[in-house]
Order: structure tokens, then C-alpha cells, then sequence
């Protein structure tokens, strides 16, 4: 199959929210070993996105009434529900082994432009934070040290090539900060790199381009709704992964596209990237 049919057939699949069809589609084109456009990279995000994101919510609705089984002493219906969760899993894993694949092989090492480069790089970041998520003991320090590799490296491109009001750094510095909070419990650290994110592209509002403006302001939003949420719960903080309470925003990664696609910015569903 040809570039243009599998992009063809991934939009197809995005509309009929056929989206493991949209991730199959897109791995073609990434499989050219050449820096993607700016519409291949969206389509790409947006369909591991989706796949991923029914499984991040699902995991945290079944460990939420696994905690409460726990709490009630039902022992037989535990045992039901953890069997259940690491079904989910094995299917969350299974899924970021794969992008992560395909960004290592194929995406990192043919990025040309500083925006390419930060934006895999964060896409690294982002699906070894998800590992972490659910990774326990030594699996779990693994996906967090890549996954803190991985925004560095996005970082340290970004502070030279991208001006602080692109969607692309400020969607880096939104999903790096909330990695900082829920992964490495350094909540500091999170709102420091929040709110200095959010000041530098105060500071540059005025050189905003109009294409972009939606997004980056949108995303400057969820960056303050963060730390308005991280300032207020230090003394009671956010329980993550509960299904209940309130857990920061992160950057959708399609949020760089458009201002429909920047739209459906993740909210994380009470509890979530």
C-alpha cells in the first residue's frame, strides 16, 4: 500500500472511530524512515492517542472498584477484578511497546526539524510515563527514568528551537510537569515548570501567531488549572488513579493541529496524559 492510500485510510478510520485500523494505517507511513509532515505526525498522535486512552480510562474505573471491593473485605470479587485489570494491562503495555518501537526504529532517528524532534521526543515521554502508571517495583523505576530521559531531551531541544508560546513546547511543559507530579510525587517540581512555562509565554503573548493562538492559549489554560489544582490540594492531595477525585490535565497531542483537535485537549477523566 502506498503513503497516500494509508493516510487516506487512517483519515477514513479516524472518522469511523475505527482507531487500532488509524494506528495500523499510520505505522506504514512511519515505517518510511523520513521526517513526517506536520498532518502524518497528528495522525499518528492522534491514533495512538485514542487506542491507548480507552485503556487509561478503563484502567483506572476498574482499579477504583477494585479498591473499594478491597475496602469491603470481598476477597472473591478482588481476585476477579485483579485478574481483570492486568488484562488491561497487558493491553496498555502491549500498546506503548509499540509506538515506543516505532519512535526508536523509525520517527527519533529520521526527525530533521526541531519541532519533529521535540514532538517525538515528548511522544516518548508520554507513553513510558503511561507505562509508569501501572508499573510497579523495578518496571516501574525503568518507565520512569525513560520516561524523564525522554522530556529532557524534548526539553533541551525545544528551549533552543521553539519560541515559549508554541503548542508544541507549552504541550511538552503541560505533560512534562504533570509527570513530575504523579510519576516522581514532586509536586515543586511540577508547579515550578508549569507556572515558568506559563510566564515565559506570558512574557511573548504579543508574538503569538494567529494559526497557533487557540491552541497555545488553551493549553496556557490548562497549564494555570494545574497549578490552581496542585496549590490547593497540598494539604490534601489529588488521589490519583482513584477514578474519584481531581487529577491534572495534559496536552493532547493532536492539540498542535488545529483548533478542533486542540479542542479535545485531554482532560483526564477525574484521574489521568
Amino acid at each position: 500500500m502506498g503513503q497516500e492510500d494509508a493516510v487516506y485510510l487512517a483519515k477514513l478510520a479516524e472518522q469511523a472511530e475505527r482507531y487500532e485500523e488509524m494506528v495500523e494505517n499510520m505505522k506504514i507511513v512511519a515505517g518510511e524512515d523520513r521526517d513526517l509532515t506536520v498532518e502524518e505526525r497528528n495522525l499518528l498522535s492522534v491514533a495512538y492517542k485514542n487506542v491507548i486512552g480507552a485503556r487509561r480510562a478503563s484502567w483506572r474505573i476498574v482499579t477504583s472498584i477494585e479498591q473499594k471491593e478491597e475496602s469491603k473485605g470481598n476477597s472473591s470479587q478482588v481476585g476477579l477484578i485483579k485478574e481483570y485489570r492486568q488484562k488491561i494491562e497487558a493491553e496498555l503495555a502491549k500498546i506503548c511497546e509499540d509506538i515506543l518501537e516505532v519512535l526508536d526504529k523509525h520517527l527519533i532517528p529520521s526527525a530533521k526539524s526541531g519541532e519533529s524532534k521535540v514532538f517525538y521526543h515528548k511522544m516518548k515521554g508520554d507513553y513510558h510515563r503511561y507505562l509508569a502508571e501501572f508499573a510497579i517495583g523495578d518496571r516501574r523505576k525503568d518507565s520512569a527514568d525513560k520516561s524523564l530521559e525522554a522530556y529532557k531531551a524534548a526539553t533541551e531541544v525545544a528551549q533552543t528551537e521553539l519560541p515559549p508560546t508554541h503548542p508544541i513546547r507549552l504541550g511538552l511543559a503541560l505533560n512534562f510537569s504533570v509527570f513530575y507530579y504523579e510519576i516522581l510525587n514532586a509536586p515543586d517540581q511540577a508547579c515550578h515548570l508549569a507556572k515558568q512555562a506559563f510566564d515565559d509565554a506570558i512574557a511573548e503573548l504579543d508574538t503569538l501567531s494567529e494559526e497557533s493562538y487557540k491552541d497555545s492559549t488553551l493549553i496556557m489554560q490548562l497549564l494555570r488549572d494545574n497549578l490552581t489544582l496542585w496549590t490547593s490540594s497540598e494539604a490534601e492531595p489529588a488521589q490519583t488513579g482513584s477514578g474519584e477525585s481531581a487529577a491534572p490535565k495534559e496536552a493532547a497531542p493532536e492539540a498542535t493541529e488545529a483548533p478542533a483537535a486542540a479542542a479535545s485537549t485531554e482532560e483526564a477523566p477525574k484521574a489521568a496524559e
